[in-house]
């Protein structure tokens, strides 16, 4: 079976369980996704699933994708992503792949998406110093102070915490729990908050349950 699922961030709302306690969930729209490509150890090295996610325009897409998507006679899709599977047998080109089955409430799963971008920040809001004090007559408020070395090694030391490009990176969250799963219409709502902006494409993968 395969491991995971593409998914689209929709947003955080709330849920109450069946002890009346609320939990923060974060909704996410969970495929159909297609299987687009078979990649197996006879010929690629391992086994996986290229799946599909995402509509997208076929004007906008290039002629050799057009020809890449024409197996699984689906469209074009906006995301492709290769996924680990144990049997790929039991799929063919162009099969959908849903939430109903792969998930079940309770299960816990390790959440992978692209951090929000928050551009070129200093250290304050990118590493949280503390920043020099406030008053009258300071010349040091919000600079990363002193960064090199004396005499040795005469040098910055290399991950030296300064400004730099905050965000926009791939992150992934591990055992999180799922809380409910709505196959009717393609959601899971996760536990607590996820990587990502709202309408960010997810990846839902299997996790290993601690206890």
């Amino acid at each position: 079976m395969i491991s995971g699922i593409l998914g689209k961030k929709l947003g955080m709302t709330q849920v109450f369980v069946a002890d009346g306690s609320r939990i923060p969930v974060t909704v996410v729209e969970a495929g159909p996704c297609t299987v687009v490509q078979k990649k197996t150890e006879a010929t690629d090295g391992y086994n996986a699933l290229q799946v599909g996610f995402g509509e997208k325009k076929t004007h906008r897409t290039n002629k050799p994708m057009i020809g890449h998507f024409k197996a699984a006679d689906k469209g074009a899709f906006s995301v492709l992503k290769e996924i680990a599977a144990d049997n790929i047998d039991t799929y063919k080109v162009g099969d959908q792949i849903t939430c109903e089955g792969l998930f079940k409430a309770g299960d816990k799963v390790d959440v992978t998406g692209t951090s929000k971008g928050k551009g070129f920040q200093g250290v304050i809001k990118r590493w949280n110093f503390s920043g020099g004090r406030a008053t009258h007559g300071s010349k040091f408020h919000r600079g990363p102070g002193s960064i090199g070395c004396s005499a040795w090694p005469s040098r910055v030391v290399k991950g030296k915490k300064m400004p730099g490009q905050m965000g926009n990176a791939n992150v992934t969250l591990q055992n999180l729990e799922i809380v409910e799963i709505r196959p009717e219409q393609n959601l899971i709502l996760v536990k607590g908050a996820i990587p990502g902006p709202t309408q960010g494409v997810v990846l839902i993968r299997k996790g290993v349950k601690v206890k």
